[in-house]
């Protein structure tokens, strides 16, 4: 069983005073605005004299913009932030050009949420404190799991969300090692009545968080439309709403971690499809129940715990008519509408539509991992 150094990230609720917060917040603040003037600077440059322009140069324009009278207060908050902000800007236009991304957009100004990232020279690491740049007190973080023993911070960064909670972010370099080898396979068919379909027969529920937090949700949505934007009750209301926004993410988050490192450890391969979720949102009638499920995550998820862990996932093609095909003699349907819930061959199989597609992603998974010698593929339709 080996063991890999990794870069992880620990994320735990912090209570920042009223002097941290107010600092922290205009440290949002000014990262928010070097990175829409950087963005901007770069855009024009770019459309009206074809230049291009690169971090190393919007890093000296940011030496300049502190020199302005009118920016003066860009140097009242920590220099890092900022210098990473412009990182970030350069390399959401790498991934752009690489085509993985969009567009880098401009950030709009909110009221509550912002995030600012601290490299090792502007945080101070002690006892198991953390001590920001331009801050005399430690940061009361509430420890709700334990570092790696030994572990340093090589990044932090904090972050405030629409609820009005405040989140670190501890990245550590840290011990993990593989799990023991086992014979199992699973593949996992995504639906929207029963969550997921397992190979084995299991159907995992689908909490459906969204639809149980949609009475909260639409009653907060109505008393906040009912305030005078921009007053402090127009305020309170956009809290009390983003915290049932709030509820409902965790609950669903929570519950996808279960299940990945559930099937992590139960299983060796495990053979998934290669969904185009973004393109299914298109459709209206099922759009609220498809990012409800938010396969998407699970699928990120799987990804980086099986690489930590050591299991094989398979990635199958989102063209393979797994519904369409029986899983015991292989022959292929023309058409198997959604209101069908039985799969019923002419040789005389019959079963459940879900578990005869989750064998059939099974299938093709491990012929795929056979060819591969092993590793987690992407099914090649040619």
């Amino acid at each position: 069983m080996s063991v890999q150094v990794r870069h992880r990230a620990y994320r735990f609720r912090c209570y920042p005073s009223s002097e941290q917060a107010e600092q922290l917040a205009r440290t949002f603040g000014c990262a928010r605005l070097v990175y829409n003037k950087a963005l901007d600077y770069r855009h024009k440059a770019w459309y009206r004299r074809k230049e291009s322009v690169t971090y190393t140069q919007t890093s000296a324009m940011l030496t300049k913009w502190k020199q302005r009278s009118d920016l003066a207060f860009l140097n009242e908050v920590s220099s890092v932030p900022l210098q990473q902000t412009l990182r970030h800007l350069q390399k959401g236009f790498s991934t752009f050009f690489k085509g993985q991304t969009g567009y880098p957009r401009f950030k709009k100004k909110r009221v509550l949420t912002g995030s600012a990232e601290y490299t090792k020279s502007a945080f101070r690491w002690r006892g198991g404190q953390l001590t920001l740049a331009k801050h005399d007190q430690p940061l009361k973080i509430r420890w709700s799991r334990e570092l790696p023993y030994g572990a340093v911070p090589s990044t932090v960064t904090v972050s405030r969300d629409g609820a009005g909670r405040w989140f670190v972010s501890l990245l550590v370099e840290a011990d993990i090692a593989e799990l023991p080898k086992r014979t199992e396979a699973v593949g996992v068919d995504a639906g929207i009545s029963a969550l997921f379909t397992l190979s084995t027969g299991e159907h995992i529920t689908n909490p459906r968080h969204e639809r149980r937090g949609r009475d909260t949700i639409g009653k907060r949505q109505r008393d906040l439309s009912r305030k005078q934007r921009g007053s402090a009750n127009y305020r309170k209301a956009q809290i009390s709403l983003a915290r049932a926004h709030a509820r409902v993410s965790d609950r669903r988050h929570d519950h996808l971690h279960k299940l990945t490192t559930r099937l992590v450890r139960e299983n060796q391969t495990i053979a998934v499809e290669d969904l185009h979720v973004r393109g299914m949102l298109a459709s209206h009638t099922l759009a609220r129940a498809i990012a409800d499920a938010s396969w998407a995550s699970f699928r990120r998820m799987l990804e980086y715990k099986a690489e930590w862990y050591g299991r094989d996932l398979v990635a199958v093609d989102r063209f393979f008519p797994s519904s369409k095909t029986c899983s015991a003699c292989g022959i292929l349907k023309d058409s198997m509408p959604l209101h069908v819930r039985v799969f019923a061959c002419p040789c005389g199989h019959t079963e459940d539509r879900d578990v005869n597609a989750a064998k059939n992603i099974l299938a093709a998974g491990l012929a795929d991992s056979r060819n591969a010698c092993g590793d987690g593929v992407r099914h090649d339709p040619s």
